[in-house]
């Protein structure tokens, strides 16, 4: 199971980089010390702290000519790290 799915690449938590702090979707079921680990692991920094939420799915509509589309945007578990003074993490190192 991987844990980290993605890094997330806002406009508010690229504001954040500049002071080590950086933000990933995880795995729902992705525990802070399991979350923690797999970051050391895959970018070699020493992560501080982190913090997780939750965000429930959403109800969406869409009206098309033909008919009324319903259906629900996908449930996903952000988290928040921070990483020790002096390291970064460079997510546009490899392109």
């Amino acid at each position: 199971m991987d844990i980290l799915k993605k890094p997330l690449i806002t406009e508010k938590i690229s504001a954040m980089n500049e002071s080590g702090v950086y933000g990933f979707v995880v795995e729902k079921t992705a525990k802070k010390p399991e979350i923690k680990a797999a970051v050391e692991k895959m970018f070699g920094v020493k992560v501080v702290s982190v913090r997780t939420m939750r965000y429930a799915a959403k109800q969406k509509t869409r009206y098309t000519k033909s008919k009324v589309v319903s259906g629900y945007t996908n449930a996903f578990k952000k988290a928040i790290v921070q990483v020790a003074d002096g390291e970064v993490i460079d997510f546009y190192g490899e392109i």
